[in-house]
């Protein structure tokens, strides 16, 4: 998944309730396989910034030497400006990009 390549929106939209369900024909079943990649997502973007964070920490005690960086403060605004993962979620399943299967089906 490209982050930075999506076209998912910024600020909050509303969705066609009959375009999330029509994968499942249940909202609840779409809306709970939203909520899980949402959660991937959010789990993906966390770790890829704290690594990137990680790479300006300075490991001192002392409070005199606390100072700004620069560029960490460009890569927090760029994370900042991202889509939530909410919307990205919304954006992969109205795009098909998500696979799900109904075990309950699969076992009859």
């Amino acid at each position: 998944m490209d982050i930075k390549k999506t076209e998912a929106p910024v600020n909050t939209t509303t969705v066609d309730k009959n375009l999330v369900d029509a994968p499942t024909n249940n909202i609840y079943e779409a809306i709970s396989v939203i909520a899980k990649r949402a959660t991937q997502i959010n789990s993906e973007i966390k770790k890829e910034l704290l690594e990137k964070l990680d790479e300006f920490a300075t490991y001192n005690d002392s409070l005199d030497e606390i100072f700004e960086n620069k560029e960490q403060i460009e890569v927090s605004k760029f994370y900042e400006k991202l889509p939530k993962p909410h919307a990205l979620a919304i954006q992969e399943w109205l795009d098909d990009k998500i696979y799900y299967r109904n075990t309950k089906n699969s076992q009859e």
